[in-house]
């Protein structure tokens, strides 16, 4: 799966030099094919009259095959039976590029020889191409699977390069350094190294790199656990790779988007995708990739029930991998073995291949976490109980110590999705023992991880212990009804929790629920009528999610806590429709509000007194750009809450003012209140690029833009923010931590309670929403009452504001001081 650059810095010289810096050129560009043609042509057109020269343009066309992927046929170049060439250069680049070849044909002990001949000269001089030789070196090591030597090999080319000032072998290293990071699953290092190399080669227009250091990328982002956001970049990249003739990276892309489609259930055209890899692989003749392609058709076809299939691909690659004696590598098709033969009938064999792949001292830790996984099930059907809790935990703990390693936010937040099916599986195993509090407890303890770690709420752990969890007393201690959702594969539950009573309810399966949650949010941003319409949705949703626990809830002024699951982010509880007689909103008979664990309610502390009434209000801004135009109605909506707060208690900044260094240099840990009025954008790709729209603050780039990622770089103690703006709460959920955006960054940043909104909201409703919202706290309501007032009053209004389209956009989430 990954792609080694194969590029070797040429040294020229002589008198058809401007010739070749072109050739050169055409080639660190990228166009691999066009350099291989003109480097041939030059070739054949100097043998005779200056043979040196010929030889140069001969080693940049083999460089171009190489780097394509063609590997025999730059041996077939380089190994014609020609005199030698004279220079020392020129006989270095040659032994390296040799070896490269020969390394990605397995055809190991021949690069050994073509290397220890490169370096006999390198250590008699200074060549420039010796760096060459060292990147050679580390591509032999990562074939033979031996990451420590080629990660140190790699560097040693990266200050060579450095020391030499030779750009393009700096940027091929800081790739290779990167992809070898990648394969020894170190993710964070890895997009460390890539995006540098990236940076490097846009800096160089090096397009080859460039979609080199895409794919890469893609497949980090797949191990992280983030499928959506390493789809986008593996087709971005496959599609480069397909441009500039690169036949080994085109075929390791399709590889990625495969497992991406794998990952979303499309087990056919992801199917279909590995053959293509292999196909091409094959005629190449490129050993790691056909590997790589039969371990992931392997793996795809034990997925989709084709055990025959995949007992077969299985066996090929651990035959490729015992004949190579790359133990590591046959470890993922062993496994796979052991899954076909729990599923054929016999789980003595699996357990059998399971223990042997998780004790094996090459395991991965991924790798590790699938095996004992495996294990959990099968004792699970064996029903031996106490030994399958027992692998479950064993495999949750490698998985957590796993995650525990990330150390940036934005690597551990979808890291979680990684142990999706581990912890429905569990939670499932849980319940059909009739473990529902221990089932509780682990469902919570999967839940707003990397939100409770940034909050000191959790530390970073090398094991997985969900610790004690007294949910009836949460429940007393808010004042709430709680309902915790989990969303699963084979079905859902809901966990009711009052203060004297945990119940448990089984829901359908996520599938189903999920279709009604999309289909209800589209009929909610536009114009229909939902509530006197015929939408099955909103009263499907309430019957499936709501009615099962309605006996436990109080009949008038019910505070509800909704601890959401998976798409269940996406959706308003309040907008569900009772049904009766006269079918009305939920939120006419109850207090709603988002909550992402019960751990942060649990943790849950007092407002601070001493920041009673202390506002900081920004916006209005002064518009950066045609794609934001000013808010008609921002100077409004910012008259109308300032003018709740006497002039000592508020501090404004608007128009010019208006800037993301204003928000910082305001000291805003300070206030009891933070308000922004704002255009607002979602990253769903990057979720913590989401940013509020504000004026410039200086010269160049998006300094307009006050970045999720900075809010949580500063604490705050606010009682409440709110982000009047668009898509506030963000519109991506990861597993376990819900959606993320602005609202999850001012959680994570300290606030008690942030408002936030799910669409796209009207400047004119909204202005109106606050206005009212903001005279309910200064009569001492709590920011839940005030806000349903608030929409109250909208909805029962006379004009189109009744529409929950203009209501229901924002929500109130709870956070740890709640």
């Amino acid at each position: 799966m990954l792609t080694l650059a194969c590029g070797l810095a040429c040294n020229s010289q002589g008198s058809p030099q401007s010739v070749f810096d072109q050739v050169l050129k055409t080639f660190e560009h990228g166009k691999l094919e066009e350099s291989q043609n003109k480097a041939k042509h030059e070739c054949e057109r100097l043998k005779n009259a200056d043979p040196e020269w010929a030889w140069k343009f001969r080693i940049l066309q083999a460089e171009s095959l190489l780097w394509r992927g063609m590997y025999s046929e730059a041996l077939a170049v380089l190994n014609i039976p020609l005199s030698p060439p004279k220079t020392k250069d020129s006989l270095v680049e040659i032994f390296a590029i040799k070896a490269a070849a020969h390394a990605r044909l397995h055809e190991f002990s021949d690069a050994d020889g073509e290397i220890a001949q490169a370096i006999q000269i390198c250590e008699q001089s200074s060549s420039n191409a010796c760096g060459d030789v060292m990147r050679a070196q580390g591509a032999l090591a990562v074939q033979r699977g031996q990451t420590v030597l080629a990660k140190e090999r790699f560097e040693d080319s990266l200050q060579f390069a450095r020391t030499r000032a030779d750009q393009f072998l700096e940027e091929t290293s800081l790739l290779d350094l990167g992809a070898t990071a990648l394969r020894d699953g170190h993710f964070d290092e890895a997009i460390d190294w890539t995006n540098a190399a990236y940076q490097k080669a846009t800096i160089l227009e090096a397009a080859g790199e460039v979609q080199a250091a895409l794919g890469n990328l893609g497949w980090a982002y797949y191990n992280l656990g983030d499928s959506e956001k390493s789809l986008a970049l593996s087709l971005r990249a496959e599609d480069g790779a397909t441009k500039v003739g690169d036949i080994i990276d085109q075929l390791s892309w399709i590889t990625n988007t495969g497992y991406v489609y794998a990952d979303n259930g499309d087990f056919t055209r992801a199917k279909n995708s590995y053959l293509k890899a292999y196909t091409l692989a094959a005629e190449i003749r490129g050993k790691e990739d056909i590997y790589n392609a039969l371990r992931a058709l392997a793996l795809v076809s034990e997925e989709s029930g084709d055990l025959d299939g995949a007992r077969r691909y299985a066996d090929q690659a651990i035959a490729m991998a015992r004949a190579d004696k790359n133990r590591e590598d046959e470890l993922y098709p062993l496994l796979i073995k052991g899954l076909v033969a729990a599923a054929s009938g016999n789980p003595e064999e699996g357990e059998q291949i399971f223990r042997e792949v998780e004790q094996d001292h090459a395991v991965s830790p991924s790798l590790q976490w699938r095996a004992q996984h495996a294990l959990a099930r099968t004792y699970g059907d064996r029903k031996l109980p106490t030994a399958a809790s027992t692998e479950y935990q064993t495999a949750l703990s490698t998985f957590e110590a796993a995650r525990s390693s990330l150390q940036r936010p934005d690597s551990r937040l979808p890291f979680s999705h990684n142990a999706a099916h581990l912890y429905d599986d569990y939670i499932h195993f849980l319940v059909g023992q009739g473990k529902t509090n221990d089932a509780l407890r682990w469902a919570d303890y999967s839940r707003a991880r990397t939100l409770a770690e940034g909050l000191g709420l959790l530390p970073r752990q090398s094991s997985a212990s969900p610790g004690a969890l007294n949910s009836q007393a949460i429940a007393q201690r808010t004042r709430a009804v709680i309902l915790f959702y989990w969303l699963g594969k084979q079905s859902s539950f809901l966990w009711a929790i009052t203060p004297t009573q945990t119940r448990l309810f089984t829901l359908p399966a996520v599938e189903k629920i999920e279709a009604a949650v999309d289909r209800y949010r589209k009929a909610l941003e536009g114009p229909q009528d939902v509530l006197g319409s015929s939408n099955g949705d909103a009263r499907y949703l309430y019957e499936t999610l709501i009615r099962p626990a309605q006996a436990l809830l109080p009949k008038k002024n019910a505070k509800v806590i909704v601890i959401p699951d998976g798409r269940l982010n996406d959706l308003n509880f309040e907008t569900l429709v009772v049904p009766g007689d006269t079918p009305h909103f939920w939120i006419e008979g109850a207090t709603i509000l988002n909550a992402s664990s019960l751990r942060l309610l649990a943790s849950s502390r007092p407002a601070l007194a001493a920041h009673a009434r202390s506002l900081l209000l920004i916006g209005n801004a002064v518009s950066p750009s045609s794609e934001y135009p000013e808010l008609p109605n921002a100077q409004a909506e910012m008259s109308s809450v300032a003018g709740h707060f006497s002039s000592e208690q508020a501090q404004m900044f608007q128009r010019e003012q208006a800037t993301a260094p204003a928000y910082f240099g305001a000291d805003p840990e300070k206030f009891s209140y933070i308000h922004f009025v704002a255009h607002g954008m979602a990253s769903r790709l990057s979720p913590l690029d989401s940013a509020i729209v504000l004026s410039k603050s200086g010269s160049g780039g998006e300094n307009f833009k006050l970045y999720a990622r900075d809010i949580i770089q500063h604490p705050i103690k606010a009682d409440l923010v709110t982000i009047s703006a668009c898509y506030g709460a963000g519109t991506r959920a990861y597993s376990g931590e819900g959606l993320v955006g602005l609202s999850w960054a001012f959680l994570r940043a300290g606030a008690h309670n942030v408002i936030a909104a799910l669409w796209e909201a009207s400047d004119v409703s909204t202005a109106q929403l606050m206005d009212r919202f903001y005279d309910g706290l200064g009569k001492g309501e709590t920011p839940d009452t005030a806000l349903r007032e608030a929409k109250l009053a909208l909805l029962h209004s006379s004009g189109p504001f009744h529409k929950p389209q203009y209501w229901a956009a924002f929500q109130l989430y709870a956070g740890s001081g709640s």
